[in-house]
């Protein structure tokens, strides 16, 4: 049988130098006064998000049973579209 080469021993520490601040180096500091702050949504934001996604979901759903109309692509679409819409709404709501 052969035998194994013998381990290589390293000896020494950090390959690559430690990294440091350079001199003067100062973090910035940020004050949050609130200034920038965005006043909150209106109230019909979210009372317009939710009803968007809810009649979106629930075009689909009528879609789908089938009870109103025969299941069709545009209707689908637009029933989509609704949530897509309720989605982007929903983006804007602070």
């Amino acid at each position: 049988m052969s035998e194994k080469p013998a381990k290589r021993r390293v000896s020494g520490g950090r390959v690559t130098p430690k990294g440091t601040r350079p001199d003067g180096y100062t973090p910035d500091t940020v004050s949050h006064t609130g200034q920038d702050t965005m006043p909150p949504s209106p109230r019909w934001v979210p009372i317009l998000m939710f009803g968007l996604l809810g009649a979106g979901i629930a075009t689909i759903l009528v879609n789908y049973v089938g009870s109103f109309w025969d299941t069709s692509n545009p209707v689908l679409l637009l029933g989509l579209g609704m949530i897509l819409a309720g989605i982007i709404t929903a983006t804007q709501y602070r």
